[in-house]
């Protein structure tokens, strides 16, 4: 009796800044899980459940992200059938919501997260579908050194933990392939104005920029260098791969190269992977929304794979399995970062980004 028809709602909460200055990068997420969930509902359902998803808004601030967990622990501790969280969009809240998430029955799969530390802390339900910070740092410092002949690096990192963390990390990469850095300069997370931090670049004379910060910052840098006649290849980190970043600087991107954790989503999916999100979010991808998807995509493989809807079963069956994704293969090791970490790099050309690396 009963058939096939879903017996039941299983929660995913998607947490991510969905208002403030960072809240396009946090609906690209959660674009991205509902249309994953949207596809497996249509399928029948995860194990006879439908998935529904719950977006909480973390702010980019990293008490409210406490908040969002203590929301997610009243939900499980009340008996609602929660498979787990994906997220936090950035590494600083992240790793604040992690300290409540880690004793709860669930699994959280960060799509875009990638301070290094945040899997070296023991955490046995933690996940990231991006490249952390280690594997950046190599592929950029590589990127600036041996494909732009760059032997002097200028260093600029924003405040918060993965500015610091990607900065430090990029400038030991420059030194140990035999280049110089040529000054670190720190940055406020949503800086706009750039007066003193451009005269110090030009003081210390480099031949190539790298900025270790977000789409709220970095386009407006980036124009204030271009407007002081400082016209040197740049690479941003990934917190930068986002259309704001473009849109922001009054052309003045341009030539900038910006590192990313996944490809476009014009180059990843097609029309009907475009039209399918549409619908559902009323709104284009951007570049995230594959991270969305793919953390949501591994999510229920993970828990098809155990057979049930348990968190410690759900990750013991995530450490040993590799999933099919809009970014491609999916594995995790013991500490839940990727087996295979990739990173892509892209230059703006014609106010798009595409794929040169």
């Amino acid at each position: 009796c009963g058939g096939d028809r879903p017996q039941g709602e299983v929660v995913v909460f998607v947490a991510a800044p969905l208002s403030g200055f960072q809240a396009n990068g946090g609906q690209t997420v959660v674009g991205g899980v509902r249309l994953a969930a949207e596809e497996i509902n249509r399928r029948g359902g995860l194990l006879g459940y439908t998935i529904k998803v719950v977006a909480l808004d973390d702010e980019s601030d990293s008490e409210v992200a406490v908040q969002v967990a203590e929301q997610v622990r009243q939900a499980v501790e009340s008996g609602q059938r929660v498979l787990g969280v994906i997220g936090h969009y950035n590494s600083g809240q992240t790793a604040a919501a992690m300290e409540i998430y880690k004793d709860l029955p669930i699994v959280v799969i960060t799509p875009t997260a990638s301070e290094l530390s945040l899997t070296q802390r023991g955490y046995t339900n933690f996940f990231r579908v991006n490249a952390n910070d280690a594997v950046q740092a190599q592929v950029d410092a590589q990127f600036l050194i041996e494909k732009l002949q760059a032997q002097r690096v200028a260093v600029i990192h924003n405040d918060t933990e993965y500015g610091v963390g990607l900065g430090k990390l990029l400038a030991e990469e420059v030194a140990r392939l035999g280049a110089q850095v040529a000054v670190v300069i720190q940055v406020t997370e949503g800086q706009s104005q750039y007066a003193d931090e451009v005269a110090r670049v030009q003081q210390a004379a480099p031949d190539a920029i790298f900025y270790a910060g977000y789409e709220i910052e970095a386009p407006y840098l980036r124009a204030a260098l271009i407007d002081a006649g400082i016209s040197l290849p740049m690479l941003a980190s990934d917190g930068a791969f986002l259309s704001a970043t473009i849109d922001e600087a009054d052309g003045k991107t341009e030539r900038l190269y910006v590192s990313a954790f996944a490809p476009s989503p014009a180059t990843a999916v097609d029309e009907r992977w475009i039209k399918a999100y549409q619908a559902v979010e009323y709104r284009n991808p951007d570049t995230y929304s594959i991270n969305g998807h793919a953390a949501m995509t591994a999510l229920a493989e993970g828990a098809r794979r155990a057979q049930s809807t348990e968190g410690p079963r759900v990750a013991q069956a995530l450490r040993e399995i590799e999933i099919d994704t809009v970014i491609g293969p999916v594995s995790f090791d013991a500490r839940g970062d990727l087996r295979a970490p990739r990173v892509f790099i892209f230059q703006v050309r014609d106010q798009a980004f595409i794929q040169v690396q």
